[in-house]
């Protein structure tokens, strides 16, 4: 009865609210189920999200689709080699009336925050996203300014053009909760695709299906998800097993643990569970470990590469010890 309880309050609370949004997304982006999935998850986990694709495929359709489903203020920040970091932050100008100094808040300061070709800026400003992303609040004049709430950086880049680019370093990597890839579409969705836009764009269609206050219910809902103790030990095997893997130079992060753990919660709330399983653990791992791994030069030279090294440690990490649902389930209620 406990289960029934729990699973129908998740069901109520988080995945038929979750529902309304994917499918008000999936009227923008066709085809792309999973990772539209993927990035509800990274919104409930209030995690942020790189998208690395090819231009053209729909990314930052996604970002605009998912705010104005949830009914959040929106800016986009086009990253240029000769944009500041006061141009993303804000400043303080002088006031010649008042004789005081008052802030001007930067674009950084909404709700969904599409960081546009990021790898384009100077590492200079793609440090001026650091606090933000990771502390939620930004300090300029030595005075701190707290992120709105909600709080989503959705950023992108072209993995293929390298010229005028600057890669985003680890620091900045790591406080990406997931790495998308949207991938170009079958040839039936990009039929699709060209009917329904040929009036009018659908993200001019998209509307609200989601109160914010709803949605920061759903982000508190999310960590009661149960996680049973192997679970977890089964997460921080995998994380350990890229730190030591012999093609790696540098592994993942606790924070990555983390991720990977709050991920599975929102995961397993997604699909109506109120408890995690290995298999929500081995379904999120590539998105979230994958791209804060350093590869070493010479694995490089063999075009190894991170996912790759990913789903390796997933064949060959047991999940053992790690408790089926339903024994996770019966030592949660007992």
């Amino acid at each position: 009865m406990a289960r029934d309880r729990g699973e129908q309050l998740i069901v109520n609370n988080v995945q038929q609210p979750a529902e309304r949004v994917v499918a008000s997304v999936e009227r923008v982006i066709v085809g792309k189920h999973v990772e539209v999935r993927l990035a509800l998850v990274a919104l409930l986990c209030q995690g942020h999200i790189l998208i690395e694709d090819v231009p053209g495929v729909g990314k930052t359709m996604l970002a605009k689709a998912l705010s104005q489903s949830i009914g959040c203020s929106f800016r986009r920040i086009q990253f240029t080699p000769d944009l500041l970091p006061s141009d993303v932050t804000g400043l303080s100008i002088f006031n010649q009336k008042t004789t005081e100094f008052e802030f001007r808040p930067g674009p950084i300061m909404a709700q969904v925050v599409l960081a546009d070709e990021i790898n384009r800026a100077t590492p200079k400003t793609q440090s001026a996203l650091l606090e933000c992303m990771e502390e939620r609040q930004a300090t300029i004049d030595g005075v701190t300014h707290q992120m709105p709430s909600p709080f989503l950086v959705i950023a992108t880049q072209n993995p293929i053009e390298y010229e005028g680019t600057f890669a985003l370093p680890e620091a900045q990597l790591d406080r990406f909760m997931l790495r998308l890839r949207l991938g170009y579409p079958k040839a039936m969705e990009e039929l699709v695709i060209l009917d329904e836009q040929k009036r009018r764009h659908p993200l001019a269609e998209v509307e609200q299906v989601l109160g914010l206050e709803e949605l920061r219910e759903m982000q508190a809902a999310i960590k009661e998800v149960y996680v049973d103790q192997a679970v977890a030990e089964y997460i921080v095997r995998l994380v350990h097993a890229t730190r030591e893997h012999p093609d790696v130079y540098l592994g993942a992060s606790p924070r990555g643990s983390i991720n990977l753990y709050r991920a599975t919660q929102a995961y397993a709330a997604l699909a109506g569970r109120d408890y995690v399983i290995p298999d929500d653990v081995k379904q999120l791992a590539v998105a979230i470990l994958s791209h804060r791994l350093i590869v070493k030069s010479q694995a490089s030279l063999r075009e190894v590469d991170p996912e790759q090294i990913v789903r390796e440690i997933l064949a060959s990490v047991p999940v053992a010890e790690a408790a089926s649902a339903a024994e996770s389930e019966q030592a949660r209620v007992s």
